[in-house]
């Protein structure tokens, strides 16, 4: 069956155009693709493999090498003058979300390297793509050491093994492209900034576009090769023009103007580091050669920084990547290079233009916040800061993150597995020790070792994972003094960043006046979480009960759901409980619950004011809880805990 035809895809121009520039300039580094699920990303992905030149690769060589410039540390070469070779279609690589490091980076034949002294090497995904695509689906899901390889590669060309003292290198020139949806969680900054460009895609609310959509969409599973046969020649154009671009990017000329132009666009943006600089350069210089020019203008560059510097400004970290349009226009006027002057009226381009920006500012302060109404009432947080450490005790074996304790295929090895368990990465000396007594039975003659699957052993190795952090936050009546409710806002959001350091997932169950609720079902999404807690309410009675309740409902769905994530909860509350008959008891009778299942807690104390009632740490000892004053919750918490007692003295 065939894919579905690139320029069959209804919209998306600016997607489009950033694999396009992609498959015209490699060296760009690939397009991470940010949108909503059902937004046609994946098939803009598939299609595009269809459309780009076929390569000549030499004859057998599993690493595709090319004959006329083959790699001369190719594991498969070194290849002679001349050598076979033959014509392909490029290749589309899928790497899958689940895969091992091995199955990416490729592996070493321990048995052959011991018993033959040989370096055999077993190519993975990286060097399948070679002089192709590599596609990502979900790239944010991803662990961050395979991301990790991933770029680095892309980044380099270049793949390298090192493995229990052996050393495999070959090239890995490839087309990285990435898909994701930023509800599922958001990729670590430096690890956005590797890519070359990055699109928004959003569903169309045009209804003709979506009737078109979902038209050729039923004619293609309808018939697929009859449908994809209608799009042959605009198709086959369209591949034509990318192999002459690619063909005219080298006579492309990057004046100094042109260069300083992207400098200022850069600098106003504000981008750490020189990769923006440098991106910005090499995509405008596949959009003039895909225009058919061979000078860069102010048009390429403007193109090029839409796509290349919304992922690469400085940014709060739960803000979503984007650019402002007219901060951009205004830095490519200020950078363009003034025209020779007529007269004294000439004042240089823009001078009677009205800003952009100044119809936009009143229009702002048409649209005031509402004051809240009635009891109900909604604080914005704080500054966040840099949070304390909380950790689940014990070791887990959930998901690779940055928290707790955890057996994981990477990190550092503490042990060998039993004999009877068969993955992980081989450990050596082991494997070695198990072969050696049974040497002379096997009749070993020679150099090397005589080895049988049963002599391998496996590393038991110790990382971090990422854990279930749960928020449990009280926002009655008692929490809402707006000072208050800022600091604990502030102090949670701390928390949320630490969390999206960590690559935790994270939940939001809220409870006031005679209610919990799931605020938001548990995610990888931190800035979701962010911003329900920024829109959060408050007021009414505290059914901390409830919320102890719901928070255990939430605990226990999840567990089912993701059986080897550990979870934290984080009970966010001055400790009273004055909602409904028997408040106080029906709490206790939740706190107990929580501490039977064993869920390691933290109670964060919000009670303020002189006079005390020490309830949050009543509540803490019941749930087996870690007590941490509200003050406390920052990472130089012995300084806080210092002034937070000093203050009490007084």
């Amino acid at each position: 069956m065939r894919a579905f035809p690139f320029t069959a895809v209804v919209g998306l121009a600016d997607l489009r155009l950033a694999l396009v520039l992609s498959a015209v300039s490699p060296a760009i580094g690939g397009v991470l693709v940010r949108g909503e699920k059902g937004t046609a990303k994946s098939t803009m992905v598939r299609a595009l493999a269809g459309l780009l030149p076929p390569v000549d690769v030499v004859t057998g060589c599993r690493f595709s090498c090319d004959p006329a410039a083959p790699d001369p540390a190719c594991p498969d070469g070194p290849h002679d003058a001349g050598a076979p070779a033959e014509r392909r279609p490029a290749r589309l690589v899928e790497l899958p979300v689940g895969a091992a490091e091995d199955r990416v980076i490729g592996s070493l034949d321990l048995e052959r390297a011991l018993g033959e002294g040989v370096t055999g090497y077993q190519p993975g995904l990286l060097a399948a793509a070679h002089r192709g695509l590599l596609y990502v689906d979900e790239v944010n899901l991803l662990h961050d050491h395979l991301v990790d390889a991933l770029l680095d590669a892309a980044a380099m060309g270049r793949a390298t093994v090192e493995r229990e003292g052996v050393s495999v290198s070959h090239a890995s020139r490839f087309v990285l492209i990435g898909t994701m949806n930023p509800e599922e969680g958001e990729l670590r900054p430096q690890l956005l900034d590797r890519f070359g460009l990055t699109v928004e895609v959003r569903t169309s609310r045009e209804p003709s576009e979506r009737v078109e959509v979902v038209r050729r969409r039923l004619a293609y599973e309808a018939d697929p090769d009859g449908f994809a046969a209608r799009y042959d020649e605009a198709e086959a154009a369209l591949a034509v023009r990318i192999a002459d671009a690619r063909r005219g990017l080298p006579a492309v000329t990057l004046d100094d103007a042109a260069l300083l132009q992207i400098a200022e666009v850069c600098a106003s943006f504000d981008v750490d580091g020189m990769r923006a600089d440098i991106v910005t350069a090499r995509t405008a210089a596949a959009h003039a050669a895909w225009s058919g020019r061979t000078e860069v203008t102010t048009e390429d560059i403007r193109v090029a920084a839409r796509l290349a510097l919304p992922h690469r400004r400085r940014r709060n970290p739960f803000d979503a990547p984007g650019i402002d349009e007219e901060q951009l226009d205004q830095a490519l006027r200020d950078a363009e290079p003034e025209p020779p002057t007529d007269g004294p009226d000439d004042d240089g381009p823009g001078s009677g233009d009205t800003p952009p920006s100044a119809e936009a500012e009143p229009q702002k302060q048409e649209t005031p916040e509402q004051a809240p109404q009635g009891p109900q009432q909604t604080v914005g947080a704080g500054q966040p800061f840099r949070a304390r450490l909380f950790t689940v005790d014990g070791t887990g074996e959930g998901a690779h993150g940055r928290r707790s304790r955890s057996l994981t295929d990477s990190g550092r090895t503490i042990g060998v597995k039993p004999p009877s368990v068969r993955e992980g990465r081989p450990h050596l000396p082991a494997t070695v020790l198990a072969a050696a007594p049974h040497q002379r039975a096997r009749g070993r003659s020679g150099a090397g070792l005589e080895l049988r699957s049963r002599d391998l052993r496996f590393a038991l190795r110790e990382g971090r994972e990422g854990n279930l952090v749960l928020f449990c936050v009280d926002s009655s009546g008692s929490m809402g003094a707006r000072s208050r409710m800022s600091e604990v806002k502030a102090a949670v959001l701390s928390l949320l960043l630490d969390a999206y350091q960590r690559r935790d997932k994270v939940g939001l169950v809220t409870f006031r006046a005679s209610a919990a609720e799931l605020a938001l079902p548990p995610t990888i999404s931190v800035d979701a979480a962010a911003s329900r807690l920024e829109s959060l309410p408050t007021g009414g009675r505290t059914p901390l009960a409830e919320g102890l309740l719901r928070a255990a409902e939430a605990l226990r769905v999840e567990s089912i759901r993701d059986p080897r994530r550990r979870p934290l909860l984080v009970v966010v509350t001055d400790g009273r409980a004055t909602s409904g008959p028997d408040a106080v008891a029906r709490s206790h009778a939740a706190a107990d619950l929580i501490a039977r299942q064993g869920v390691a807690s933290v109670v964060m104390d919000c009670e303020s004011g002189r006079m005390r009632l020490g309830l949050a740490g009543e509540l803490a000892a019941r749930l087996g809880a870690e007590h941490v004053p509200l003050g406390e919750v920052a990472a130089d918490s012995l300084a806080g805990a210092v002034r937070a007692r000093t203050g009490r003295a007084a």
